[in-house]
């Protein structure tokens, strides 16, 4: 498997430290509010990339962390007159309702900063006695320039962190580049009691402590969104290779940024959608395939047509399952041949061998940088082909067998990408539950679809045009895609 390392800038193979085991540490979310759409996705591509390498029959540890203690949160705590751990409880439940709701199952391991605060002060001892942490007043520091390393992650040289870098201004440093591993408590703050008086652990320790208490000092893979670089993994790199002095992760995985408008999804900037605003709207299956719609590493533009696309794209998957089983259905007395001689009336020799070879070029794309796209794209290409096998139903026992083979192969690949598991005919009528107060039916828009796509190819383009203007006044929309024509509701 090639996976793009952030570290070196390339892709490169992936093995494991340990053969056949996987320690995967992905940054989770500060609990402060309801997440958005953004925090789905970093959930989901970790998940698919979770789903993958254990199909290919490694033992992954996966863990993902919560931040329950950060400035964030006790200001939330502040404006809504209730304690920080009253916000932090009712954020975790939140995510974790947002994640079920999804269709996204927990970490194996979900850890918490303030339940390792023993980890991290053993971890900020052993920084301050290689010489790399400092007290200045109340606050303890990480020395930058003491780690010769520093940057090597993000590409960065100290001197462009220093201009136009947003460093707090702190009297109490030695240098502005250098960063807090323990904050001292402010009054009416939380505190733990540590060797440098009462206070919290900064935002980078908890990361470190958490994913070498659980996964050893070097990690197999280590990701979360591209907008983590830096500052937050390179300074986890930096305390954590300084500690230890063994490399900090092997693997580097950062996922692209969801955008709206090309500009990042974020709380801060006041345009975001939360996952629980999305999923009123759309079923969660259909918001799962949106976010793997595109390579992890791409940017992702979120928009309601965007979805609706999603929506009409994932319908076209389960209508040809639904089919597929109703066939199948109505010859399940065959008895299927071990072996067998069929060529199928309606596809060409290259067509068979496509599908022949459909699962070994599905595990080719994700092996490629978990390229998610790829893997739907061969996905729809097995249906266009399915649709015609299908117009030739008959009895021939080894014309059953390709289709109880194909839909065998289409729920296995699905399953790796968290997709069509659910009952095909039930999703079907879900699916198409938008077009209930429609002029038409679906199969009468299908046929039309049809009707279109046979005008363009006899060139009759009035006719196709035509056709799109009288669905489009009905309150459909069309678009062309390279795996055919889609529809949604206006």
């Amino acid at each position: 498997m090639q996976l793009y390392n952030t570290l070196n800038r390339r892709k490169e193979t992936f093995h494991p430290l340990r053969p056949g085991k996987v320690g995967l540490y992905a940054c989770g979310v500060t609990v402060y509010d309801d997440c958005h759409l953004g925090h789905a996705r970093s959930s989901v591509v970790f998940e698919v990339l979770v789903r993958f390498l254990r199909h290919q029959g490694l033992d992954v540890t996966w863990v993902r962390n919560f931040t329950d203690i950060d400035d964030k949160i006790i200001r939330r705590a502040q404006e809504t007159g209730v304690s920080w751990l009253e916000v932090a409880e009712r954020y975790i439940a939140s995510f974790q309702e947002d994640m079920a709701a999804l269709g996204i199952p927990p970490a194996q391991i979900e850890p918490r900063a303030t339940a390792h605060i023993p980890e991290i002060i053993d971890l900020i001892r052993r920084l301050e006695d290689k010489g790399f942490a400092y007290q200045g007043k109340e606050d303890v520091y990480f020395r930058v320039r003491r780690f010769p390393g520093y940057g090597k992650l993000s590409g960065q040289s100290l001197d462009d962190m220093l201009v136009g870098a947003r460093i707090e201004v702190d009297p109490h440093k030695e240098d502005p580049l250098d960063f807090v591993l323990w904050k001292g408590s402010k009054p009416g703050e939380p505190a733990w009691d540590s060797p440098w008086g009462p206070g919290r652990p900064g935002w980078h320790i908890e990361c470190s402590a958490m994913s070498m208490h659980y996964l050893g000092e070097t990690l197999d893979l280590h990701g979360g969104g591209q907008d983590l670089v830096f500052p937050h993994h390179e300074n986890e790199l930096a305390q954590s290779e300084a500690a230890t002095g063994k490399p900090f992760s092997r693997f580097w995985l950062h996922h692209g940024l969801l955008t709206i408008n090309q500009e990042k999804m974020s709380k801060s900037l006041g345009n975001f959608f939360t996952v629980k605003e999305v999923l009123s709207r759309f079923p969660a299956e259909v918001v799962r395939f949106f976010l793997i719609n595109a390579h992890y590493r791409s940017p992702l533009d979120f928009s309601d047509a965007a979805l609706a696309e999603a929506e009409a794209a994932l319908l076209r998957l389960y209508t040809c399952l639904a089919r597929l089983e109703e066939v199948l259905g109505r010859h399940g007395d065959v008895t299927l041949p071990a072996a067998f001689d069929y060529y199928p009336d309606t596809l060409t020799l290259e067509d068979c061998a496509r599908l022949g070879s459909l699962s070994g070029r599905f595990i080719n794309a994700l092996e490629d940088d978990l390229n998610t796209a790829q893997a739907l794209g061969y996905l729809f290409e097995t249906v266009r082909l399915l649709n015609r096998l299908l117009e030739e139903e008959c009895a021939e026992p080894g014309y059953l067998t390709i289709l109880f083979n194909l839909h065998r192969g289409l729920k296995e690949m699905g399953a790796v990408l968290n997709l069509l598991q659910a009952d095909p005919a039930s999703m079907v009528q879900s699916l198409r539950q938008k077009a209930a107060d429609l002029q038409l039916s679906p199969e009468e828009i299908e046929e039309l679809i049809a009707a279109r796509a046979q005008a363009r190819k006899d060139k009759d383009y009035a006719k196709a045009d035509a056709i799109r203007k009288d669905l489009l006044e009905k309150g459909i929309l069309l678009e062309d895609t390279p795996q055919g024509t889609i529809w949604r509701v206006k």
